[in-house]
């Protein structure tokens, strides 16, 4: 009876230890997210420093561009705050051409807006970052039978419709997406353009570019608009999708 008891409160015990652990914790267990901590949190505490934000960020906003290749990531500690800039990593290549993605093996990567609903951190790619394509605007505007998925920010340098990253660019992002996931940040969001609207390079090769329909445009005006909402104030705009898949600002 005695042992029963002592077995009883050890598995107890154990239950309490597990149900306390953070997310970040649980993370860390994880092989390649032990080593990327190990390896690279000195060096992101010491660039956060250096450019006068605090370690770790509660926040995290992502924004890619595919033509230019760049993701940035910035961050802020406080809901009052506006979001700041800390770094811009380069996009290694990219898969399919401008435009959104509107169905299953188009090897287009996505363009909208966002937010990772995936942790991966036994990634065939490194580690990986999924984002929740289709969102509700692409269950409208997309292929309604196959419209495709599984699409990643991830290691490995390599693609077929995702975002990809060097193993060294990838342990930084992925770093800071648990810290603020175990801030308490669930729903960190990821927007994705076909090009930096603010590169006059970059604009001149959209407006070059051969659409196969009209809606394209109208698609990245609405982009646009909340890039520049974003360039102006360092908010996230509040962004809503009709009955058509427009998405409104």
């Amino acid at each position: 009876m005695k042992r029963l008891v002592v077995i009883v409160l050890m598995m107890l015990g154990a239950g309490k230890i597990f149900a306390q652990q953070s997310f970040l914790d649980n993370q860390k267990m994880f092989p390649k997210v032990g080593e990327a901590y190990r390896e690279k949190e000195e060096l992101l505490k010491k660039e956060f420093e250096k450019k006068g934000l605090v370690y770790p960020a509660k926040y995290m906003f992502v924004r890619s561009f595919k033509l230019d290749s760049e993701m940035e990531i910035w961050v802020k500690n406080n809901p009052q705050d506006t979001f700041r800039l800390f770094k811009s990593y380069r996009v290694c290549t990219l898969s399919g051409k401008m435009g959104p993605k509107r169905k299953e093996g188009d090897r287009q990567v996505p363009e909208g807006f966002y937010y990772i609903n995936d942790f991966n951190p036994n990634s065939n790619y490194h580690l990986s970052l999924g984002i929740n394509y289709p969102n509700f605007s692409d269950r409208i505007l997309s292929d309604q039978k196959n419209p495709g998925g599984d699409i990643y920010i991830h290691g490995n340098c390599i693609t077929v419709g995702c975002i990809p990253l060097t193993d060294e660019f990838i342990d930084e992002v992925y770093i800071l997406a648990v810290n603020a996931k175990n801030a308490g940040q669930d729903f960190i969001p990821v927007h994705v353009f076909p090009v930096k609207f603010g590169n006059p390079g970059s604009m001149n090769y959209l407006g070059t570019f051969s659409l196969t329909d009209s809606s394209s445009k109208q698609f990245w005006a609405e982009l646009r608009t909340a890039y520049d909402y974003f360039e102006k104030h360092h908010r996230l705009p509040v962004v809503l999708v009709d009955d058509k898949g427009k998405y409104i600002l």
